[in-house]
């Protein structure tokens, strides 16, 4: 009898002991998900709790998951909009290995154009995106994806949407269903004018509310997305109400010249100046904040 009992001893202990190891790998296999990136499946964890953020294109979409950031680009942290998000987060760039590794980051969020990539992966699973590569609300649903968020992605965007376009039919009955708006930014003594999709309330302004782009515009900036222009022709771009993306701390010197006075929507005073700062993305934070304040303006001109 001592002899069968030592062998069903055994059996038994090694039965236990297979349990105690495949218990401890389900749990750690549930702590993360497979995120079909860019370049790829990757593992990342199911609930990050330490992100750096390099990548300025999608960090507010970041910040509307609700997720803890520890390191964040230096054009997120000047934006007062984001200022609540990533009070304690440390501005970091794609250079400050040294920097990240200190943050511990149990995940990176990167530019397709980054630097250090590679290196980057040997801290922490890194996810790199290609500005442009997908729509911006499909941008937002990927971060979602990502962060294990996708029901507050689709959810946001869902009621995003049906805002923008009551808003749009409101602005319309209000200016025209023809009237013309045009988006202009001043940077580092360059004029810019931009499509659809860069950004400054263009994704509100012409994909949403879908209101009418001057011809102008279309020619030379749908493609690209942006398009350089001088002074002399801004008068061409112009539509029949401005909506100017500033730096209200920058050299703006072309508002003072007579070709800017005399465009008829600064005539007619239906120009709409918003911080550049504020405007420069199209991220769930930034979307809310923009279609407030253009739908406010339009409105009220």
């Amino acid at each position: 009898m001592k002899k069968l009992l030592i062998p069903m001893i055994l059996v038994f202990a090694l039965i236990f002991s297979a349990c105690t190891v495949e218990q401890p790998s389900e749990v750690a296999k549930a702590k993360t998900i497979t995120y079909q990136s860019e370049n790829g499946p990757i593992e990342v964890p199911a609930e990050p709790e330490r992100v750096v953020v390099i990548n300025g294109a999608v960090s507010g979409a970041v910040m509307a998951m609700g997720v803890n950031i520890v390191g964040v680009d230096s054009w997120s942290k000047d934006n007062p909009q984001y200022a609540k998000y990533i009070e304690n987060a440390e501005v970091i760039t794609d250079e400050s290995l040294e920097q990240i590794i200190e943050l511990e980051p149990d995940l990176i969020i990167a530019a397709s154009t980054d630097k250090n990539l590679d290196k980057f992966k040997s801290i922490a699973p890194t996810v790199s995106y290609t500005y442009g590569k997908v729509d911006y609300l499909t941008q937002i649903l990927e971060i979602g994806k990502l962060l294990n968020k996708e029901d507050k992605a689709k959810a946001w965007i869902e009621d995003f949407k049906a805002r923008a376009q009551k808003a749009g039919e409101e602005v319309k009955a209000k200016i025209g269903e023809d009237a013309t708006i045009s988006v202009i930014e001043s940077f580092e003594k360059e004029l810019y004018v931009f499509g659809d999709s860069w950004g400054r309330g263009t994704e509100i302004i012409y994909q949403e509310m879908k209101l009418a782009m001057p011809e102008k515009v279309k020619e030379m900036a749908l493609k690209d997305g942006y398009y350089s222009l001088s002074l002399e022709v801004l008068p061409e771009f112009a539509g029949d109400y401005i909506v100017i993306s500033k730096n209200f701390d920058a050299e703006n010197a072309f508002q003072q010249t007579e070709t800017y006075k005399n465009i008829p929507a600064v005539k007619n005073g239906k120009v709409i100046e918003v911080s550049a700062k504020e405007f420069y993305f199209n991220d769930p934070i930034t979307l809310d904040y923009q279609l407030e304040v253009l739908t406010e303006a339009l409105l009220s001109k």
